[in-house]
């Protein structure tokens, strides 16, 4: 893997740095599968850069150029930053920045998305002002999660019994 640690000061300090679209995706994937979150979740392409801070959770992506994704399955329009951050910890991204929602004819921030445990059935995203809303994790599934809920909640539970 190509990482290497930040030179950057603040937040970024100690980070793992990985670059390239291949790179990249993959250190996305493994970090959503690690969160117990479905691949789909976070659609993020034509990345450039991620780094992880693990000491602290705080992960970014930086992207080649923002852009908009539909989920069909929630009727949902996306919109991503050209760096997208957040902290992150088991079943939960919070502190998000760079992900905004289209609801009714306004774009709406997201700052978290939580599961309540690796059973839940649903994903919730919130907004700073604390409103939130949830879809079924089925909603988020790829075909690289071969289409199974049932596979990726257990690849969820595994994690957890590894880690605890």
């Amino acid at each position: 893997m190509a990482a290497a640690t930040a030179r950057s000061s603040g937040q970024r300090e100690g980070a793992e740095l990985v670059y390239g679209a291949e790179e990249c995706y993959r250190h996305s994937v493994e970090l959503l599968q690690e969160l117990g979150f479905p691949k789909g979740v976070l659609p993020l392409k034509d990345l450039v850069e991620c780094g992880r801070v693990r000491e602290t959770g705080f992960v970014w992506m930086k992207l080649k150029a923002p852009y908009d994704h539909f989920f069909e399955a929630t009727n949902t329009r996306v919109s991503y930053a050209a760096e997208v951050t957040a902290y992150v910890e088991k079943l939960r991204m919070k502190k998000m920045s760079g992900i905004k929602s289209k609801q009714m004819f306004l774009w709406v921030p997201i700052s978290e998305m939580s599961m309540e445990d690796a059973s839940s059935k649903k994903i919730t995203f919130k907004t700073p002002m604390g409103i939130g809303k949830s879809f079924p994790v089925s909603a988020f599934i790829t075909d690289d999660d071969d289409g199974d809920v049932a596979a990726v909640e257990q690849k969820s539970e595994e994690t957890i019994h590894l880690e605890g």
